[in-house]
């Protein structure tokens, strides 16, 4: 473990968090001491959940530690039962509460509740945040869905005559990136395939829920970081296959549509001949011509950086440059990834070091997490958010998904834009000084001599450094920052504008 500035993912309790709050009828007790306490800054302010998490602290403090802290767990979990009468209990402790060895499942069960309880015990010092979703999941699916799970070599029962095919999705929690809005595109393509939707989980389920999970015909697997252990135990235990393909971009979704038809035994090209996204003809059109070839360089959780790389190689004529990921669980996957495009791997979960691979590289694009959108703007590179972590701008209150046609849609736009916005900062620098397209050339519009601009009689004198450095300002906002500075020297009974009271006036506006 060591200490950082930023980190990629939090401890595996917060993946923990993730999955309770996306449920309902789940509380999370968490032994954690006061300043562990941040699931409501988490949820409520970064994702702009409508309530609260089901999560509940014992807050203890440095003088409980010489007392009894197992008494204080032991009070919180009654209290929360009482409380929020909650259908199952998920009881763990923090990184730091880890450390004091109090036992909190045991303590769950010897309170002798009317309900499950099921305990997470998450290696703060040698796991993270994606393995504590996967891991909380997994054990809450086992938990529920284990009391019903057939003996061994139990042949799995036909799907019954007109009865259609149904599917469990797997993967969506809190805090994800998108996951909200792919859920709505995933569950619109099943729906127009005639695939029902038995149970969505974590998003949306309940303990009772996951009880009901062996009942559907197969899986469909949106998020392996989060569902893969999940859907590996029901594969076992239910004979239920599951989709590999996840649908983010074009051919991907295509693939994936194809997946489910033959998982559901139903006829895929209905649908396939109804493709509804605009980015392949897009990205065969004039405009986006110039972005062939751009170099770009990847890095996020291993779906999305996986998925990132077809879709920049194979839609979009984008060289990829480097394709890395934190998710060390998944570097086989992005190493294999990368050999197939032909570029470097990076795994790691230190942003410096992805930071001196992008300054090595220097990319004309680079998608990742919001780290590598400061990372890229330090660098003045073009930069879009492909997976978290992510911050409050990254859940939109529009419908902005990244899987399925739709989500293609959006992907095309949210790449595209910042190079387009790069070239056209590119070229008004490249042009700044030229004698006939800077801002103080004669107009175009006409033969006519450009009026000379009259002096007002309280004008006051700008330095020769001073006037070069207002020109390094940007012209549409040059004016306002002239007349402000002029402002600010009469009120002060300055003779000139110096640069230095260029930058007083700066700073004066700007409070």
């Amino acid at each position: 473990m060591k200490l950082a500035v930023w980190t990629y993912e939090g401890p595996p309790h917060v993946g923990a968090m993730r999955v309770a709050t996306a449920m309902e009828g789940l509380h999370y007790v968490l032994h954690a001491p006061q300043g562990d306490t941040y699931a409501d800054l988490l949820f409520t302010m970064i994702e702009r959940r409508d309530r609260r998490p089901p999560v509940t602290y014992t807050t203890f403090q440095a003088r409980d530690l010489g007392g009894d802290t197992a008494e204080l767990f032991k009070t919180a979990a009654r209290e929360a039962v009482e409380r929020f009468r909650p259908q199952a209990l998920l009881v763990g402790a923090s990184c730091t509460a880890e450390l004091i060895q109090d036992d909190p499942g045991g303590l769950a069960r010897a309170l002798g509740l009317p309900i499950p309880v099921i305990a997470v015990e998450l290696p703060s010092y040698q796991k993270k945040e994606n393995w504590g979703a996967a891991e909380t999941f997994y054990q809450l699916v086992r938990a529920m869905a284990g009391p019903s799970v057939p003996p061994p070599g139990t042949a799995r029962a036909p799907r019954a005559p007109h009865q259609p095919p149904r599917c469990n999705i797997l993967g969506p929690t809190a805090l994800g990136f998108r996951h909200r809005d792919d859920l709505r595109e995933v569950r619109a393509l099943l729906a127009r395939m005639g695939v029902e939707v038995l149970v969505t989980a974590p998003e949306g389920a309940a303990p009772a829920d996951l009880a009901r999970l062996g009942e559907a015909d197969f899986n469909v697997v949106l998020y392996p970081e989060t569902a893969g252990l999940a859907a590996a135990w029901l594969s076992r235990s239910f004979a239920q296959p599951a989709t590999r393909v996840v649908p983010i971009g074009v051919g991907a979704t295509r693939d994936f549509i194809a997946e489910v038809a033959a998982l559901a035994g139903i006829d895929a090209a209905p649908l396939l001949d109804r493709e509804s996204s605009r980015l392949p003809w897009y990205s065969r059109s004039v405009d986006s011509t110039y972005l062939t070839g751009k170099r770009v360089f990847i890095f996020g959780d291993a779906t999305h950086a996986i998925a990132a790389g077809r879709i920049a190689a194979e839609e979009l004529g984008l060289e990829v440059v480097c394709l890395g990921t934190y998710s060390c669980e998944f570097a086989r996957d992005i190493r294999d990834a990368a050999a197939r495009l032909g570029c470097a791997a990076l795994v790691t979960d230190d942003y410096l070091e992805v930071e001196a691979k992008v300054a090595d590289l220097r990319p004309e694009l680079v998608l990742g997490t919001q780290m590598e959108r400061h990372v890229a703007k330090k660098h003045g590179i073009p930069c879009a958010v492909i997976s978290a972590p992510v911050h409050v701008q990254d859940f939109p209150a529009r419908f902005s998904p990244q899987m399925g046609f739709e989500g293609a849609n959006v992907i095309f736009d949210t790449w595209v834009h910042p190079l387009m916005m790069g070239l056209e900062e590119h070229l008004v620098a490249m042009f700044r000084d030229d004698f006939e397209f800077n801002d103080t050339a004669p107009s175009h519009l006409g033969h006519a001599a450009t009026p000379r601009a009259t002096v007002a009689p309280d004008a006051v004198a700008w330095a020769a450094g001073a006037e070069r450095e207002l020109q390094r300002i940007p012209f549409f906002v040059r004016g306002k920052a002239r007349r402000n500075t002029e402002a600010f020297a009469r009120e002060r009974g300055l003779s000139s504008i110096t640069v230095e009271a260029l930058y007083d006036a700066k700073a004066h506006y700007a409070r």
